[in-house]
């Protein structure tokens, strides 16, 4: 059977509903999830009801509500339709259920708003994101309610709450422009989101041999192989049988999830893969990136395969990104970002266009505190990565259009260039700009592209960023527009302010040169090179009333997160730290004084035998001299993760785990790779790189 017919089978979708509810009941259901209305009791109810014989029909014996902690993860909590009434089993799933559950918010990271002693939280039911279905190997089937979750007060606990708080800001500030510019049909502006998943595909039992793998998800050790990317021959090269296997499996079961998987292809380095959905609105998209990262790792494992989403699983080849593609549309299919064929005169497009331009540049820290993690601070800046500086790419023709308006000048636009390969090769149009690979934000098209997210990462945080930059750009020129008489002048005047103001941002170069650093210096713009500096920001006085003025996050919800991202780094490092301490003196070390055994026993042998033994001698000395240094650095990050440890606040613990835990691993793992070449492959305690990266 063709896969695409089973597209969407397990999803409770606004069709399904359709076919379930009386035409009362979801006429009543879209007004409320389309305007924002009260949901009735009753309404609620007969959802309920339906949603429950559906999940029923298919299996299911249980439902959860599925919600984003601030963990990084997904959380579920499974209650089964069971119910005993007279001593009978009966099943039973009411309004009530569907709209609110509860869970531990005390064991769950909440920034000092829970304490160990009150523990309630609350899950609510997310209208706007269809329910699905969960099925497991072993045959259990659940029916997942995605949700929001607070505490106990009201404050938000997860990353799903801020994204929609953010996107209605946006809805509602965009809108004000669009009537102001004429518009009077537009009911809705949709955020859209459409990421591009990268992950790496290892031999799961090169994985169960890799103690750093299993607690952290990259390798803390490790030479390079003799060959990693530079032949530039994985990037769309011939993806192999097993990984295609793994692949066709996973899109089978995405597109039962109604996730629209769409491209998939070898990335640069070897093993590296990635996988691109069509534009779905973020909310719902972020949801689908949050399945697809646990689907991966379920079908992985039917492959005995392992899917690693760390940004760095491998030192010294490229690392792992998620790149988030942006785009603004109207309910009635208006593309608020398509420049159309003459940019220069479509003053709807300038003005939400120079809007991004400025939210991203007067908010550059905020949205690189987006994509602040532990794990990305390893990749960003590196040859494959952009760097933490935040600048936007929009190519020459948008450039030029831009420094015209800014100038009052106006001249003809050259047509699209066609391009003439030869032969019997056909004619074709070339865009109008090139894609700029290394600049964080990118134009690219009717949409902009946000390259520093990594791979792990929600897509939440950084779409509720940009939705709220957004929103006060917008605010304030609405603000404008309604002082002003005739709109269009006015609008103009807007534009040439904001290019003037903000210009700064726009760089179409090399985003990776050492002279951009140097140039983005010279132009003002920040360079949080590590999420502990980009975290900092979130507790400033202009981005705490950014989130507070648009009802994203009150003050105290900033500040508990910061707290949050503070405590998440400390604890993954001291992980990785640990994690390394325990290789280092358990695996690592015992194997050295092995082979050193070895070859004094053999350097024994050969006096002996009275023969030469310059070179086992050679070999002996510059490994025990090697091994010595390996093991003072051990001592010293030991002494650097107690330290660490030591400190009181989660400000001070993050620090002291970035400028001396981090140093003393780097140090370390320096002198172990070292000694990897020099010990025999079979008695090195781990699967190397050339085994882990070129597996069959």
């Amino acid at each position: 059977m063709n896969p695409l017919y089973d597209f969407g089978k397990n999803v409770f979708s606004d069709e399904v509903l359709k076919k379930r509810l009386s035409p009362k009941f979801f006429s009543e259901l879209m007004q409320v999830k389309n305007e924002g209305l009260e949901l009735s009791v009753d309404l609620a109810n007969e959802v309920a009801d339906a949603m429950k014989t559906w999940a029923m029909e298919n299996g299911a014996t249980h439902y959860t509500h599925w919600f984003f902690p601030l963990t990084g993860t997904t959380a579920e909590k499974h209650d089964a339709f069971l119910n005993v009434k007279n001593n009978k089993a009966i099943f039973s799933f009411s309004g009530k259920q569907l709209i609110k559950g509860e869970a531990d918010a005390s064991s769950l990271p909440s920034g000092g708003a829970r304490e160990t002693f009150e523990a309630r939280g609350y899950t609510v039911w997310d209208l706007s994101s269809p329910a699905f279905l969960k099925v497991s190997k072993s045959g259990m089937i659940v029916l997942c309610i995605p949700t929001a979750f607070c505490s106990y007060t009201g404050e938000a606990l997860d990353k799903k709450t801020p994204l929609l708080r953010a996107m209605e800001a946006l809805n509602t500030e965009a809108l004000k422009v669009l009537r102001l510019l004429g518009n009077k049909t537009s009911k809705k502006v949709v955020f859209e989101l459409g990421p591009e998943q990268e992950y790496f595909l290892i031999d799961k039992s090169d994985f169960l041999k890799r103690t750093d793998l299993k607690f952290t998800g990259r390798t803390l050790f490790g030479a390079p192989a003799p060959k990693g990317q530079e032949k530039d021959d994985q990037y769309y090269a011939i993806i192999k049988e097993r990984v295609l296997g793994f692949m066709n499996e996973l899109n089978s079961e995405l597109w039962k999830l109604g996730i629209s998987a769409k491209t998939q292809h070898n990335e640069t380095a070897p093993c590296q893969h990635e996988l691109a959905v069509v534009y779905d609105t973020a909310n719902i998209a972020t949801d689908h990136n949050q399945l697809i990262m646990e689907t991966m790792r379920t079908v992985a494992d039917h492959h005995n395969l392992a899917v690693l989403l760390h940004e760095k699983p491998f030192e010294g080849i490229a690392g792992s990104g998620k790149h988030c593609n942006f785009s603004l549309c109207t309910d009635d299919n208006i593309r608020i970002l398509d420049p159309g064929k003459n940019p220069e005169e479509n003053l709807q497009f300038l003005l939400f266009f120079t809007a991004v331009i400025a939210a991203v540049d007067e908010y550059a820290d905020l949205l690189r505190m987006s994509a602040g993690y532990s794990g990305n601070d390893l990749r960003l800046g590196s040859h494959e990565a952009p760097p933490a500086v935040i600048s936007i790419y929009i190519g020459e023709r948008l450039s030029d259009v831009l420094t015209q308006i800014e100038n009052s000048n106006k001249k003809a636009q050259k047509d699209k260039e066609v391009l003439k390969p030869g032969g019997a090769l056909p004619s074709f149009s070339k865009d109008f700009e090139d894609r700029n690979r290394t600049s964080p934000f990118a134009f690219t098209n009717r949409r902009f592209e946000f390259r520093m997210t990594g791979s792990s990462a929600s897509t939440a945080t950084p779409s509720m960023v940009v939705c709220v930059a957004l929103s006060e750009i917008l605010s304030r020129i609405s603000g404008e527009l309604e002082r002003a008489k005739d709109k269009d002048a006015a609008s103009v005047k807007i534009i040439q302010k904001l290019i003037t103001e903000h210009k700064r941002i726009i760089f179409n170069g090399n985003n990776y040169s050492k002279e951009w650093i140097d140039e983005a210096k010279m132009r003002g713009l920040s360079n949080l090179s590590n999420c502990v500096e980009a975290y900092k920001t979130l507790s400033s006085e202009k981005n705490i009333e950014l989130l507070k003025k648009h009802k994203v996050l009150s003050s105290a919800e900033s500040i508990a997160r910061q707290e949050i991202y503070f405590e998440t780094y400390e604890k993954n490092i001291n992980i990785e730290a640990g994690t390394m301490h325990k290789i280092a003196k358990s695996e690592i070390l015992p194997a050295v004084l092995k082979y050193t055994g070895l070859l004094a026993k053999d350097i024994k042998n050969i006096t002996k035998a009275s023969s030469d033994f310059t070179v086992q001698k050679q070999v002996l000395d510059t490994i025990t001299k090697e091994l010595n240094k390996f093991y003072v650095l051990i001592s010293k990050l030991e002494k650097a993760i107690l330290d660490a440890n030591s400190k009181k606040g989660y400000l001070e613990k993050a620090v002291a785990f970035r400028d001396s835990v981090i140093p003393a691993m780097k140090t370390l793992r320096e002198s172990a790779d070292a000694l990897e070449l020099l010990i025999p492959k079979d008695l090195w305690p781990m699967p190397c790189y050339s085994d882990i990266l070129f597996y069959e």
